[in-house]
């Protein structure tokens, strides 16, 4: 499914709401350190492609290593729904976990070996990841 198609989701307990458009049904699903506990399902699109509809108050930021990943969170249920990602900081990178209802189906999942990042992140320069 390569049609654009507008998607809304949040966190869990409904204190964060967005909405974003998807022209291409693709996410990398990283096996590193962060993505794995988090089991974030990576599906990084342009800002203008993304509305934080609420819950502006309620998120707050993680940074690590080198600090240009802004792993946003809720601060009331902890979920991690969107975040602004290393390899593409001026994206948006958005768990499609966090999307409503059932649409995991509806994207392919590329692999990405995020536990090399450093070695890999040149297969995914034009894609997606943190």
């Amino acid at each position: 499914m390569n049609q654009p198609m507008t998607y809304h989701g949040g966190c869990h307990c409904g204190a964060v709401r967005f909405r974003v458009t998807v022209d291409h049904h693709e996410a990398i699903d990283c096996n590193c350190s962060i993505c794995r506990k988090k089991a974030f399902i990576h599906l990084i699109v342009p800002p203008e492609r993304f509305t934080l509809l609420s819950g502006a108050d309620a998120l707050t930021t993680y940074t690590f290593n080198t600090h240009t990943a802004k792993h946003t969170f809720c601060r009331i249920c902890g979920i991690h729904p969107f975040y602004r990602p290393r390899s593409h900081p001026q994206s948006i990178d958005v768990n499609l976990r966090c999307l409503d209802g059932d649409v995991l189906s509806r994207f392919a999942r590329v692999p990405f070996d995020g536990v090399n990042w450093e070695d890999n992140i040149d297969t995914l320069k034009g894609d997606q990841i943190d």
